[in-house]
């Protein structure tokens, strides 16, 4: 079929509306056919169609100048090899389900095309994945290394379900203070250590971490003494985040995740806040890293961090605190 270049798209007469009615291409224009970029150099590539004074390659070059539009060529070619209808749309690229086409079925995914060096802002990518599943989509990213190789990430946004109630207490348990640390004088087999807090010294104490003793000071739980007077958790917390510049983002991530009944112990040996228990297991289910918001971070940290995930058999979630809020976004790969 012979098409022509007017400058912005790719259009053809009437009888480009086989390509449409057969495999989903393009957009219908009155008697015509109008194909975006992508699916013009698609079915050029593919021998469908030629565009008056136009090769591949000078086309291919017009196109290119657009921003990521190689990137974007790269996936669409991809995932039109895998036998899905897939259309310009929100983000970069809706895609229809196997078997479905416009006009006659119902797109699947919203994806969005992003480099290896992108930045995701997890801000922007939260209301992009909550956009998609008001529109019941599932929402991707495509991501294009530097060798051009493809990998695709399904993004979820959620508030955690609750697994169970949070340990309870009869009367606050009394410690000491010594530098972030709470030193309570347990014996073995008390309820903070059946709940898995603190780690023990030996057969008399029980040492608490900061956002443990954080945690359970609001509780109502622990009471800590320093130069004999008593602290609140705020006067901890403001004395804790001396040391460490992420307590506050960690501490309402960890009181989160306590209150919904997991059980979060460090993640330092997986790079990442926390592992997590749901109930007392003996194999942690995710890894979480709480990110304040307006966090952004590279899209290379994100893939190191899901595939490490992967490989130790945990989900990837970055937990984003607003105001009064915590989103949990979760990257895990997909294959279409």
């Amino acid at each position: 079929m012979l098409a022509i270049f007017d400058g912005t798209w790719v259009r053809l007469g009437g009888e480009g509306r086989a390509l449409y009615e057969q495999g989903g291409y393009g957009r219908l224009e009155g008697t015509g056919l109008r194909l975006s970029p992508e699916e013009a150099l698609y079915l050029m590539e593919r021998n469908k169609i030629d565009v008056k004074d136009f090769g591949f390659d000078a086309l291919l070059g017009l196109f290119a100048g657009q921003a990521n539009f190689i990137r974007r060529y790269l996936v669409y070619r991809d995932i039109r090899e895998r036998g899905y209808v897939i259309q310009p749309g929100p983000q970069d690229f809706r895609v229809f389900r196997r078997g479905h086409k416009p006009g006659a079925g119902k797109s699947r995914y919203l994806i969005r095309v992003l480099s290896e060096r992108d930045i995701v802002d997890f801000d922007r990518l939260s209301q992009d994945v909550l956009a998609a599943v008001n529109m019941r989509k599932q929402y991707l990213l495509a991501v294009v290394d530097d060798e051009d190789e493809l990998t695709y990430y399904e993004v979820r946004v959620q508030d955690l379900p609750g697994v169970g109630e949070p340990a309870g207490c009869a009367m606050p348990v009394e410690a000491t203070l010594f530098g972030t640390y709470a030193l309570a004088h347990l014996p073995p087999g008390t309820p903070l250590e059946e709940d898995w807090y603190g780690k023990r010294l030996d057969t008399e104490r029980l040492l608490l971490r900061p956002v443990e003793s954080i945690y359970l000071m609001r509780r109502r739980c622990l009471s800590i003494v320093q130069d004999g007077k008593p602290m609140t958790a705020e006067q901890f917390l403001d004395a804790a985040s001396g040391k460490d510049v992420e307590i506050r983002e960690k501490e309402r991530v960890f009181s989160d995740l306590r209150e919904k009944g997991y059980i979060p112990r460090t993640g330092y040996k997986f790079g990442h806040h926390f592992r997590v228990y749901s109930g007392k297991k003996s194999h942690s289910e995710m890894l979480v890293h709480a990110v304040p918001s307006g966090t952004s971070t590279p899209m290379s940290g994100v893939s190191r961090s899901v595939r490490l995930a992967h490989s130790v058999k945990k989900k990837m979630l970055f937990a984003c605190i607003y105001n009064t809020d915590i989103k949990y976004v979760e990257f895990a790969r997909i294959k279409l």
